[in-house]
């Protein structure tokens, strides 16, 4: 199947079951679809595992274990995707699912208190249900010759990025734009290693990382995902990704205080951070945090997390680690309540590598423009130099009002720091990237946004003397007002031919 069908295969599948969702919020929606999105495919799952079994006279297809070592969730009969859909057409179909869901905790301890036990509330349609039963059931024509993962995991990933986008400003809570995960991960190539997110949403970073080395022929299992996340319903949105995708969620934990207050993995050295966390955060504890060995470089501002996050992040990374976060472009410049003297010892003590300056529009829950901080430990080729890049005019405008990267854009700004770190057929291009060094920085007063060192492009006449310009303007103008005295004389002609008197 094309990858084209793909894509209007899950638009047409969101639509018809956007359709159904009639007067419910896309905030408590999205639990509903997304959840049978799960049952169905971890039924699928199961089923094909149940069939290998039942063929083999030395196997019981009932017994747990059989599943266990193959990991895959055991479904109990009760939960199968037979049943719900017979049992579609029934008023009881909501307690139903509410029961296969329950069901299916007892028996899989690692999804307990996962998965979404909603269908059978008052609001929720129950013709409108059996009817989004009936649709989801149909995914198994397309998944003909196709791996059940991945178009499980393509329409759970599509359907996220549509939530969002209806949701608005809470949808990007859950949710970091597809475009800009790949580019972070593009760069830094967790190949092999813990990866760590400490503000992991419903998980993209750690499935854009399984995709990143699975693409690129290596072993999954080389790779351990470290996350946390403070909201309990997204973290259950996070789970079930990383379930249909086969990544491990064990370290992914939720607690109500967040990463700074309660860090749930306190003795962590990770490999790869890869982080959206929230922009600009206001009283996020710092006043109960003071002594905290994470301030290494400086005690982060109460009035602004920005700093407190880069500081967490940067506790938690190994010797020979590289991180990834994107930060609201105030992170670049500003000099309040010290974070100008945080932002030098950072540039100083050669820790920041690149920033990337990203368009605006790409979030659904901010206009606040971005950028990408990347950090590295030990930078060999480059010490003592930043690479900047000014990727603030790609992209292009997928709707009215949100702009996305392709993937031609992506490989660009990959490619330009490649090169750059290899030494290797890299230059600076005007208006696009500049590798500045710390002395330049410092004529900058440690400010870093990408503008300041790329500079503006050079207009495509550059060196042409200005009399020329001049002369070449002064013969276009002569020819247009030539043009429009010949079109005015027509028009009158005309005009007097038929009889109107001017």
């Amino acid at each position: 199947m094309s990858k084209k069908s793909n894509t209007s295969f899950e638009q047409q599948l969101f639509k018809a079951a956007d359709k159904l969702r009639k007067n419910i919020d896309a905030a408590e929606y999205k639990y509903v679809v997304l959840g049978l999105v799960f049952l169905k495919y971890i039924s699928e799952s199961f089923s094909e595992l149940y069939n290998k079994l039942k063929t083999d006279e030395f196997s019981d297809p009932e017994d747990r274990d059989e599943y266990l070592a193959e990991n895959v969730f055991f479904v109990p009969q009760e939960s199968r995707w037979d049943h719900i859909h017979n049992s579609a057409k029934l008023p009881s179909i909501g307690e139903i699912i509410d029961q296969a869901m329950e069901a299916i905790e007892i028996e899989n301890k690692e999804l307990k208190n996962v998965l979404p036990k909603v269908y059978g509330k008052a609001n929720l349609d129950k013709a409108s249900l059996g009817q989004l039963i009936d649709l989801i059931s149909n995914t198994e024509l397309q998944a003909e010759n196709e791996n059940s993962k991945d178009l499980f995991g393509r329409v759970y990933e599509y359907f996220l990025g549509e939530f969002a986008n209806a949701e608005g400003k809470k949808g990007g809570q859950f949710y970091t734009p597809k475009c800009i995960v790949k580019l972070m991960v593009e760069m830094i190539e967790p190949y092999k290693g813990r990866v760590y997110d400490p503000a992991c949403g419903s998980g993209g970073m750690f499935v854009m990382s399984e995709k990143f080395v699975a693409e690129h022929q290596g072993n999954i299992n080389d790779i351990t995902v470290y996350g946390q996340e403070s909201n309990q319903t997204t973290w259950k949105l996070s789970k079930m990704n990383l379930a249909i995708r086969n990544i491990n969620s064990q370290f992914v934990a939720w607690n109500t205080e967040g990463s700074f207050l309660k860090d749930a993995h306190p003795d962590l050295k990770a490999d790869y951070i890869l982080a959206n966390p929230p922009f600009n955060q206001k009283d996020w504890g710092i006043d109960m945090l003071q002594e905290d060995a994470r301030w290494k470089f400086g005690v982060p501002p109460n009035g602004n997390a920005n700093y407190g996050w880069m500081m967490h992040m940067l506790y938690h990374l190994a010797p020979k680690g590289v991180m990834a976060t994107v930060l609201a472009n105030g992170s670049l410049s500003s000099n309040t309540s010290g974070e100008g003297d945080l932002r030098k010892r950072l540039v100083e003590d050669d820790l920041v590598e690149c920033i990337v300056a990203l368009p605006k529009q790409l979030f659904y829950n901010t206009g606040i423009p971005a950028c990408i901080w990347y950090l590295r430990r030990e930078k060999a080729n480059h010490s003592k130099e930043v690479l900047f890049i000014d990727a603030s005019e790609m992209g292009y405008m997928k709707d009215r009002v949100h702009r996305d990267l392709s993937d031609k854009d992506i490989d660009a700004i990959t490619e330009t720091y490649h090169n750059w770190r290899k030494g290797e057929g890299y230059q600076d291009i005007k208006g696009y990237c500049k590798s500045a060094t710390i002395e330049e920085i410092q004529k900058h007063n440690h400010v870093l946004t990408p503008g300041r060192y790329v500079g503006i492009p050079d207009e495509e006449d550059e060196g042409i003397p200005f009399e020329d310009k001049m002369a070449e303007l002064s013969a276009t103008l002569k020819v247009q007002m030539e043009l429009e005295a010949k079109l005015n004389q027509e028009i009158k002609s005309q005009l007097s031919n038929i009889g109107v008197i001017l």
